[in-house]
């Protein structure tokens, strides 16, 4: 099922996994879709009702969904992992480290319920650490669609390149950003915004609290550069040694500050040599169960709190 833009303000980037894994199913019978059975809510159940020869549910157990998906890679399938991210990183680590990334193999861990959007799910389901490690093993590519469209085109951009990838999905819907034509590239800055005093970088559902904080300190007299980071392994490195050369960084996600896209762009940053950066993120802290924008403003991940480090910085 298709949606349009015109028809909703809000979806989660799950539902865009959803829509394009079900397309891209019918397109490549190798392409193989392993629950770990919460189909439901990863957006699953379509592919399993449409394509049932293509699907296999595992059960409650992530690490044998692991070591299936290796196999059938070794076949010449292409097996997307489907479960929640706290689980897909942290309970299948080992497996994904010694079965699929070790020998280099062709899966997909495509998982829904990313950073702080679980909310009232509580700090059990809230996967904040997921791509800080994961982006750590060898061969492993870790992305993160910003909305609907980016995701399901970022999604077929998995399936199309070789080797081990790490899809996140939000559970909670978020802002509609891009038109289903827009193009993306897996390890390749989407810039939203030229400017020359100050450079954002976000990813996943943080992208909409930097565009409005863009738009905000642009009407300010503030030149804005903007960028949506989808990809944090490999890291667009010339993207961000562009904004080296403005001098004034903002990192913004739904991660643990330690070890994720702020991480990764101070690490750029510092082999540079110059420029400084604040990274906007989850601070080291679990989460607990609340709305999701009340855990948003608990960790400082507000458009308030990019425009006032910006001003910091300037």
């Amino acid at each position: 099922m298709s949606v349009k833009k015109d028809d909703m303000k809000k979806i989660a980037t799950r539902q865009g996994f959803g829509d394009e894994i079900v397309k891209l199913g019918k397109e490549n019978k190798n392409i193989m879709v392993l629950d770990i059975d919460i189909g439901k809510s990863c957006k699953t159940t379509e592919f399993q009702k449409q394509l049932p020869k293509q699907h296999i549910n595992v059960g409650i157990a992530e690490q044998n969904g692991a070591g299936v998906a290796a196999g059938l890679a070794t076949t010449g399938k292409i097996p997307f992992i489907s479960t929640y991210a706290v689980f897909g990183s942290l309970r299948m680590a080992e497996q994904i480290r010694q079965e699929i990334c070790y020998p280099n193999l062709n899966v997909k861990i495509a998982c829904s319920h990313g950073g702080l959007t679980p909310a009232n799910d509580g700090g059990s389901h809230q996967g904040i650490e997921d791509m800080g490690v994961l982006r750590t093993i060898p061969n492993m590519t870790v992305v993160m669609g910003a909305d609907y469209y980016s995701t399901r085109k970022l999604v077929r951009q998995a399936a199309e390149i070789y080797g081990p990838v790490y899809l996140r999905f939000t559970r909670d819907a978020v802002p509609v950003i891009y038109d289903e034509d827009e193009e993306f590239v897996i390890g390749k800055a989407k810039e939203l915004k030229q400017g020359k005093d100050v450079a954002i970088i976000a990813n996943g559902d943080t992208v909409c609290l930097a565009i409005e904080a863009a738009n905000q300190l642009e009407e300010e007299g503030v030149s804005v550069k903007l960028l949506d980071m989808h990809t944090i392994k490999p890291l667009d490195k010339q993207a961000v040694l562009d904004c080296v050369d403005i001098g004034r960084i903002i990192t913004v996600e739904d991660h643990n500050v330690i070890n994720g896209l702020g991480s990764a762009v101070c690490e750029v940053v510092a082999e540079a040599g110059k420029g400084k950066v604040r990274r906007i993120g989850i601070q080291d802290q679990f989460g607990q169960s609340a709305p999701y924008e009340k855990l948003l403003e608990l960790n400082g991940i507000t458009v308030e709190n990019i425009i006032m480090n910006a001003k910091q910085l300037l």
